[in-house]
């Protein structure tokens, strides 16, 4: 059951000048704006482990605040908090799955955590993209799709063709092989009826104990706005979603990120990646920053009301 006290992990200050939801809610901060540079897109050795000894004694199996998108990878920390077996279900505009070259990175912490064996399984729900064959999906785990351990459930995604790539049998994707490449054909959700299909994934879970990440970027931007790409869920389908794990599962811990941040990374090398990593168009562009956090603290708002409801 979750813990009713949030916890902030403030990397950037984006969810504690978030004064309604501070107001309404009983919170543990935990200060780790000192690092915030340092771990910022990825995380080095030292960061992890200053991450961890800081966190170790706050609110557990609660809902944790990480901050904008850029500090993701955290959420491997978190999963880690867990003892027993339990299964992830994670709500984002991108898979964070890549195998090169940075696990402890918001791109790559998913193939991370798969290496955590109290992870049974895994479901990726809202990814979107009209590129076919992008570095993201070029450097996929798709050898975690074996056996059904992950899923992958886009809300719209055109096929990918990959090159030199083996995808396994998996109930989320069909393959058409090649000799040196495979088409892959994703099972979007924008084509289903959502509440059905939702349901008739998480029935078939191996526990009922969930770890349930979320970043906003998946939202449209009129529900998020993020240092990131603009996503394709409604939050009223992204609700309706949590409302179907909260009644059927039990939801041992959340993370929450894609709270809005301006980019600042410790580093000429970190600062070089992430600026070009980053996308030119990112959904927060051009507004100020008192309409970017009351958009950002109202989804916050809703999300954590339908948990206490």
């Amino acid at each position: 059951m979750l813990n009713k006290t949030l916890r902030i992990l403030n990397f950037d200050d984006s969810v504690v000048k978030q004064r309604g939801l501070i107001r309404k809610y009983q919170t543990d901060t935990v200060d780790l704006k000192d690092i915030g540079a340092r771990a910022r897109f990825w995380m080095d050795k030292k960061s992890e482990t200053d991450i961890r000894g800081r966190i170790r004694h706050s609110a557990k199996n609660s809902v944790t605040f990480l901050g904008s998108g850029d500090f993701h990878q955290v959420s491997s920390i978190l999963i880690d908090e867990l003892e027993d077996p339990v299964c992830v279900i994670h709500f984002d505009f991108h898979p964070d799955w890549s195998i090169f070259p940075l696990r402890t990175s918001c791109g790559g912490w998913v193939t991370k955590t798969l290496g955590n064996r109290n992870v049974l399984k895994y479901i990726i729900v809202g990814i979107c993209s009209d590129v076919p064959s992008g570095f993201s999906i070029q450097t996929g785990n798709f050898a975690s799709l074996r056996d059904d351990r992950v899923e992958v459930y886009p809300y719209e995604h055109v096929p990918s063709v990959l090159f030199l790539r083996r995808v396994p049998e998996n109930k989320s994707v069909t393959v058409r092989r090649g000799l040196f490449f495979g088409k892959v054909y994703w099972n979007e959700l924008k084509k289903k009826k959502l509440k059905d299909f939702f349901l008739k994934i998480i029935e078939k879970l191996p526990t009922r104990r969930v770890y349930v990440s979320i970043d906003k970027d998946c939202l449209k931007k009129e529900y998020s706005m993020t240092n990131w790409h603009e996503g394709r869920l409604s939050l009223e389908e992204l609700l309706m979603m949590l409302r179907i794990v909260k009644e059927n599962l039990d939801i041992v811990g959340m993370d929450i990120t894609g709270d809005y941040s301006r980019v600042h990374a410790e580093g000429v090398f970190k600062s070089a990646v992430s600026r070009i990593n980053h996308p030119k168009f990112f959904s927060a562009r051009g507004f100020s920053d008192s309409r970017i956090t009351a958009i950002n603290e109202s989804t916050n708002l809703k999300i954590i009301g339908l948990l206490n409801d």
